[in-house]
């Protein structure tokens, strides 16, 4: 793979200068390698040659066979266009050129027998074809099978750099190489079937059937899901046996007269779990990362706390990192009041603390009289350091940056014991990639006495029963929520806007008092605007979706979402967490247009129909895929998939997981000489990227 890495694409027959700077802008291919692994996105049947007559429908891709009866150009310049009568002595169907119109009167004749392939189009009744693929029929011709179909841009299309050009290339790279040469050792292949790599690179351009792409299929989305476990379970062995990790002996004074007589209620099984996972880790003497899930009000912040008192209690300090100071405010205001009890002083500290007060935190870190910091990303400053810090506690982790979370790290001798949480759940197969290093613990298990929330789809011209049904409800002194996905109208898109919502809501609710919440107001101002709602002097807060973390109203029993069919599951799903905190029966209502496709339709009834946030999360990663893997926004150990989708081969990658691990167990740094091939692999697929696995 190095050799065809290294050797220029522009040198391919077919390609040059010119084409290969067409495709390294375009299409990121700069290499033999890349143009191998661009694969196509589907396949079309070329096996099938149809009647014109037979046309029905919308019909994606045909063949045909027949003769062009006449030509007829129109126009002249830009304007210029050339048509062509096509028979195959059922009917006639026309054919259609808008560029290169000379050289197709020049190549293509009457009276000649031709195969054409495009994509028909219907108007007024009469079917059309723009600028088909065209061959001359030759009877003793091998029939063609499946062709790929690959992914090309405008600008190339406007190059005439066509999905058939690319297929062209990748047929002239294939017959120039003799065999290209297997990346996983032959045991492994054996062992599971496959096909050899040659064999599945050459099948996933040119397959001769159905079932030969597939094993294609299986052969190369393994090979990528394989070593993309491998690379995460290799630096992961290896950071466990490099990083040693403070030591916490024994569980003292101040998390047993926490549990014992200071805990508002009792822990759930589930709390009760992830806290004897969580001390086992920083018992062990070496370095905990694990990954916190659990759905909004399940009790994440009551087993960071505990977590934080194991720390302190064994001569350590404690930080919590949130993405916001709404979030930081909250937890602060949660934890040290709780945390006083036992003689733990809690500090908070954000981009809004005055310097006075940052002095005096400052001085609190280095003397240890501060045991917990909580703050926002003014924490990882290069002048905040501590006494001795032990354990890092980073909320809501996806929306900071790895190398944000490493700047935490390194504030202490040692890095410190990493505990990340969530409250977006996060499905297995991502789970299993993005955050394959960190080990996983998951609360399940809402507290008792918690009603699940009634979700209801109700479409624009259901609104004025929707109002009553607030009405109502604030009748029961009860609090609403109303979200919007736009600040000021936007006159491309047709979305209620949030300052003409608050004005409509005034309006309609005279006798209450509503205050508006959003992202574009300062922090003071937007602050002072959500104490109105926390203590109950304003009965509606219409916000957009800064409200979906770091709002704790128990009182609020009602959230409208506004356009929902604009918003993804999992942040309909974050939203809907900010009610059903208290005693009374909440509801969400999905406010939508009743103009929107089936699929969106489809995904407003998920939320109607579960409560389960892993549920969603799994459908939302159906829905929309995985996103970018790769970069310092998620952990930065992935590469890009050309073909693996983590999503639907949640089979393939639990066996790529489960053969690494079975590997990396016998041999972790792949010393062996039967993995000498893995190693080098290895070494070559993440030679550019950076090792962030080490502080993820």
């Amino acid at each position: 793979m190095n050799e065809l890495a290294r050797m220029d694409v522009k040198y391919l027959k077919g390609v040059g200068p010119a084409r290969a700077d067409l495709l390294a802008k375009q299409l990121d291919i700069h290499s033999y390698y890349d143009l191998l692994y661009y694969f196509p996105f589907r396949y079309i049947d070329r096996r099938t040659i149809y009647h014109i007559a037979d046309m029905e429908g919308d019909m994606p891709y045909i063949q045909l066979k027949g003769r062009f009866v006449t030509f007829t150009p129109h126009g002249e310049g830009a304007r210029r266009r050339l048509n062509g009568l096509f028979s195959d002595g059922t009917g006639t169907i026309e054919i259609v050129w808008f560029n290169h119109t000379r050289q197709i009167i020049e190549s293509i004749h009457t009276g000649v027998d031709y195969i054409i392939f495009g994509r028909p189009s219907l108007f007024n009744g009469h079917y059309s074809i723009a600028h088909p693929e065209i061959e001359v029929f030759k009877p003793d011709a091998p029939r063609q099978g499946l062709r790929g179909i690959y992914n090309v841009t405008e600008v190339l299309r406007n190059r005439s750099f066509t999905s058939r050009t690319i297929q062209r290339l990748e047929e002239t790279l294939l017959a120039s190489l003799k065999t290209v040469t297997d990346i996983l050792p032959p045991e492994i292949i054996v062992k599971n079937h496959f096909i050899s790599l040659d064999e599945a690179l050459r099948s996933i351009h040119c397959p001769a059937d159905v079932q030969i792409l597939q094993k294609a299929q299986l052969r190369l989305k393994f090979d990528e899901l394989f070593y993309l476990q491998l690379n995460i379970l290799k630096y992961t062995k290896a950071r466990s046996k490099r990083l040693n990790g403070f030591l916490f002996a024994h569980v003292g004074t101040h998390f047993n007269d926490f549990f014992y007589h200071v805990l508002p209620f009792p822990l759930t099984g589930a709390q009760k779990r992830v806290i004897k996972e969580i001390r086992g880790d920083m018992g062990s003497g070496r370095q905990m990362n694990r990954l916190l899930q659990g759905d909004v009000g399940s009790g994440k912040t009551m087993v960071a706390l505990m977590s934080m008192l194991i720390a302190i209690d064994n001569g350590y300090q404690a930080c919590i990192m949130a993405p916001t100071e709404i979030l930081a405010t909250q937890h602060y205001e949660n934890i040290s009041v709780e945390a006083a009890k036992v003689g733990v002083a809690v500090a908070l500290l954000t981009g809004s603390t005055s310097k006075k007060k940052r002095e005096i935190i400052h001085a609190g870190l280095v003397d240890g009289s501060i045991g917990i910091l909580i703050g926002t990303h003014a924490v990882i400053e290069d002048n905040v350091q501590f006494r001795n810090l032990g354990l890092v506690v980073i909320d809501e982790q996806h929306r900071f940056g790895v190398a944000q979370r490493a700047k935490l790290w390194q504030k202490n001798v040692n890095p410190p014991h990493v505990l990340v949480m969530t409250a977006t759940p996060i499905p297995r197969t991502l789970a299993m990639t993005v955050y394959g290093d960190l080990d996983v613990s998951v609360i399940d298990e809402l507290p008792p006495g918690r009603k699940p929330v009634q979700t209801l789809l109700r479409y624009d011209n259901h609104r004025e029963r929707v109002y009553r049904f607030i009405g109502s409800q604030l009748a029961l002194g009860r609090q609403i929520y109303i979200v919007y996905p736009l600040i000021e109208e936007n006159e491309k898109l047709d979305l209620k806007n949030l300052t003409d919502g608050y004005d409509l809501v005034c309006q309609t609710f005279p006798s209450y008092t509503v205050t508006m919440v959003h992202g574009k107001m300062k922090p003071a101002e937007k602050d002072a605007h959500m104490q109105l709602f926390v203590s109950g002097k304003a009965q509606i807060m219409v916000a957009t979706t800064v409200i979906e973390v770091g709002v704790n109203v128990p009182n609020a029993s009602v959230m409208i979402i506004e356009n929902a069919e604009r918003f993804g599951l999992s942040q309909l799903h974050q939203l809907r967490g900010r009610v059903g905190r208290g005693a009374d029966q909440s509801y969400c209502i999905l406010m939508s247009s009743p103009k929107i496709t089936k699929d969106t339709r489809h995904r407003l009834e998920v939320m109607t129909e579960t409560n389960d946030g892993f549920i969603i999360a799994e459908e939302d990663l159906k829905l929309r895929g995985p996103g970018d893997m790769e970069g310092t926004q998620q952990s930065g150990i992935a590469f890009s998939l050309h073909i693996a989708n983590i999503a639907t081969d949640g089979q393939i990658l639990q066996l790529a997981r489960d053969t690494a691990a079975e590997i990396i167990d016998s041999d972790p740094d792949l010393s062996l000489p039967s993995h000498r091939i893995l190693s080098e692999h290895l070494k070559f697929l993440f030679k550019r990227q950076v090792n962030w696995s080490l502080i993820s």
